[in-house]
């Protein structure tokens, strides 16, 4: 969806700029008539400002799948952004090899020859899902582990343990919390080999990475039963870009008759970016100041497919806040709602864990990572879905609209935190 305005001095002019820019499809969204100020104002002529919409790609390029359309990573140009993903992988993987030999001189050469490998990381053979799999009262081998649940650093390491502190290195690097590290080589340390190869074991920490990120869980219709879904979260975030994003997706590929509902009066910006959303996809938009206004508008709006809640952002520290969100919550049933805390992936890592503590305590949640595109790390992800329990579902990368989001990909997170990218 691109938005743009145009000056000029009549409105039918400001018109053709943006039919001749955007095409004929193009939808004025607003008209607005500036007079000139100041000390020469006389000698000024008004100017028209038209703004005016189009989608993008109203005949999308990419096929249908019954879902979202969306590309499953945090990438703007998909084929690049993977090459140096899986370039790294490999270099890590040759690296790692090379140190096993214990020559130092052919670790520097195999990991600046491993800079042009792209052998995708399927190539590497995962371990069984049996073999890696661990009791829960199964203590982790002692050989390789310190009493804090560290790899051990002896002077003669074994494969596993060298393997794994390399891995250990470069989950830190990607910011993933200490205490997950040590779970994770807790884990496979009591349940791998020690001679086990370099893939195999890259393979199983890979996997094992998937396995705890799980499958993304996003919204769902159900034919003839309305389903209310609220995004909460802090401000600045970008909830109202993602719910532009979503209701896009909803309205033009799955064909749901959608409605979006405001209660961010705080910020008039807010609303009148929704209402130009709304107006360009022909979806009703309402504004509420308090939680019993849904209540009576509840009628009306059940009869939708979908209801997208766009909530103030509140401060996780004030619980006045906090609690205008829990009535909000309590308008509509359990059966009937999803609650989706929408999280910025620049955001210091001790401020989610106090954001995603507080939401989690109100409600059940599933969590939505905005910004991908303007960091180098997401280990908060990986962070926050262990600390909380709550399913993953979006990603978002970028203020393009509907474009630039997906749904969270296990594999592709997994595949950013071992290579660093």
């Amino acid at each position: 969806m691109i938005i743009k305005k145009y000056e000029a001095e009549t409105e039918e002019d400001a018109i053709k700029q943006a039919r001749d820019e955007l095409g004929k499809d193009a939808v004025v969204m607003n008209i607005k008539t500036t007079k000139p100020k100041g000390f020469l104002k006389f000698m000024r002529k008004s100017v028209v400002e038209v703004t005016a919409a189009v989608d993008e790609n109203p005949k999308s390029k990419e096929p249908k799948t019954g879902g979202v359309p969306f590309h499953s990573a945090p990438v703007r140009d998909r084929e690049q952004e993977v090459s140096a993903i899986e370039k790294k992988l490999n270099s890590l993987q040759e690296l790692l090899e090379a140190q096993m030999m214990g020559n130092a001189k052919n670790a520097a050469l195999v990991k600046e020859e491993a800079q042009t490998n792209s052998e995708h990381i399927s190539q590497i053979p995962l371990s069984d899902p049996e073999e890696i799999k661990t009791e829960e009262n199964e203590v982790p081998a002692p050989w390789d582990m310190q009493s804090d649940g560290k790899v051990s650093k002896a002077s003669e390491p074994s494969r596993l343990s060298s393997c794994m502190n390399l891995i250990y290195s470069q989950l830190l690097n990607n910011e993933v919390d200490e205490k997950y590290i040590n779970d994770l080589t807790s884990e496979l340390n009591s349940s791998i080999r020690k001679d086990a190869q370099v893939d195999q074991i890259l393979g199983a920490v890979y996997q094992k990475i998937v396995l705890k990120l799980g499958a993304p869980e996003t919204i769902e219709l159900t034919p003839g039963k309305t389903k209310y879904v609220f995004f909460v979260g802090p401000t600045g975030v970008g909830k109202t870009t993602t719910i532009a994003k979503i209701a896009s997706e909803l309205k033009i590929n799955q064909g749901a008759d959608v409605a979006l509902l405001t209660a961010d009066t705080y910020r008039i910006a807010a609303v009148d970016q929704l209402r130009t959303y709304a107006n360009i996809l022909g979806i009703p938009l309402s504004i509420v100041y308090s939680a019993s206004e849904i209540s009576d508008m509840k009628a009306e709006l059940d009869k939708h497919d979908v209801v997208l809640i766009d909530t103030a952002g509140r401060s996780d520290k004030s619980m006045e806040q906090i609690n205008d969100i829990k009535m909000m919550l309590r308008t509509i049933p359990d059966e009937h709602k999803e609650t989706y805390l929408v999280l910025s992936a620049t955001t210091k890592y001790r401020d989610l864990v106090r954001t995603a503590s507080v939401y989690r305590e109100l409600t059940d949640i599933r969590l939505i990572f905005t910004k991908l595109d303007e960091t180098s790390t997401i280990g908060s992800i990986y962070n926050i879905r262990l600390l909380t329990g709550a399913p993953l579902s979006y990603t978002t990368f970028g203020q393009n609209v509907p474009n630039d989001i997906g749904k969270a990909d296990a594999q592709d997170i997994a595949k950013q935190l071992l290579s660093g990218a």
